[in-house]
C-alpha cells in the first residue's frame, strides 16, 4: 500500500543524528503502515483489524522468542533490529496498535470521543509512545523528560486531530468532544506545547534543533488554524511558514505562555 502523506511536521530531516536516522525512519514506516491499514483504502472493518492483528501477533512472538518470523510485514523486518539494537519498549509498539485498532472501531461505528479524557486517553496511546522511542534512542529518560515528551506529542496529536476536522469527520470520526468548542480545545493544545517545549532546548546538538522545530512548527500550524475554517480546509505550511518555524527554533529560550 503506498500512500503520499503530506506532513505539518519534520520527520528524519537532516537535522536528526545520523546514528539514530535509521531506527527513526523504520519507526515512522512501522506507525506509517500501520495507521494506513487503519485508514486509507476500501478493506472492511474486519479486515482491517485482521491485518493489525498480524501484526501485533508478529511483535508478540518476537518478544517471547526474540527473533522475528519470517512471515512479519516488511516493516516489522525493517523496525525489530532496531528495537533490538537499542533496547526499544516494545510496549510502545503495542500502544500504538491499539490506538489505530480504536480508530478503526470509531470509522466503523461512526462514533466519536465523549469527554476531554477520552481524547488524553487515546493520544497516550497513538502518541506520546513515539517520543518515548525517540527518547530511548537518545538515551534519555529522566522522569521530567518523559512527561514533557508526552506533553509534545499528545500536543501534535491533538493539532492534526483539529487540523484534520473536515477529512475525519467525513469519515464519521469525531475526536473533538461535543460539549467543547475548537476555540478553548486549541487553547489547551498550545498549553501542553508550551509545557512540553523545554525538552527541546534541554536535548543537546542536531536533536534538540529537530525537536525545536517541530514545537514551533505545532504551535505555528495553531496559529494558522486560528485564522481559517478548519471544517472545510486543512491549513498547509508555506515557505514563509517554514522561515518563521526555523528563525524561532534558534531563539536561545523556549517559548512561553
Amino acid at each position: 500500500m503506498a500512500i503520499d502523506h503530506y506532513e505539518n511536521f519534520p520527520v528524519a530531516s537532516w537535522l536528526c543524528p545520523r546514528t539514530i536516522r535509521p531506527a527513526v525512519l523504520s519507526l515512522y514506516g512501522f506507525a506509517r503502515y500501520a495507521d494506513d491499514v487503519a485508514d486509507e483504502g476500501t478493506a472492511s472493518p474486519e479486515q482491517r483489524l485482521a491485518d493489525l492483528h498480524s501484526l501485533r501477533h508478529a511483535l508478540l512472538e518476537a518478544q517471547r522468542q526474540g527473533v522475528l518470523g519470517t512471515q512479519a510485514h516488511p516493516t516489522l523486518h525493517a523496525l525489530w533490529p532496531h528495537v533490538q539494537r537499542h533496547a526499544l519498549p516494545v510496549s510502545c509498539l503495542f500502544d500504538l496498535l491499539n490506538a489505530f485498532e480504536q480508530d478503526v472501531r470509531m470509522t466503523a461505528d461512526q462514533s466519536g470521543m465523549r469527554c476531554w479524557d477520552e481524547v488524553l486517553n487515546y493520544c497516550q496511546r497513538s502518541a506520546n509512545p513515539v517520543g518515548r522511542l525517540m527518547l530511548a534512542l537518545l538515551g534519555e529518560n529522566a522522569p521530567e523528560q518523559l512527561q514533557q515528551s508526552d506533553a509534545i506529542c499528545t500536543a501534535l496529536q491533538l493539532i492534526n486531530f483539529w487540523q484534520d476536522l473536515s477529512i475525519d469527520r467525513s469519515r464519521g470520526r469525531h475526536y473533538l468532544p461535543p460539549n467543547m468548542g475548537l476555540a478553548p480545545a486549541m487553547a489547551m493544545t498550545r498549553d501542553l506545547m508550551i509545557q512540553g517545549a523545554p525538552l527541546a532546548w534541554q536535548l543537546s546538538g542536531r536533536m534538540g534543533l529537530e525537536l525545536r522545530a517541530v514545537v514551533h512548527g505545532g504551535l505555528r500550524v495553531l496559529e494558522l488554524m486560528a485564522e481559517l475554517d478548519v471544517t472545510q480546509h486543512r491549513p498547509q505550511l508555506s515557505r514563509w511558514d517554514w522561515v518563521v518555524i526555523a528563525t524561532r527554533s534558534l531563539s536561545p529560550f523556549p517559548p512561553k505562555v
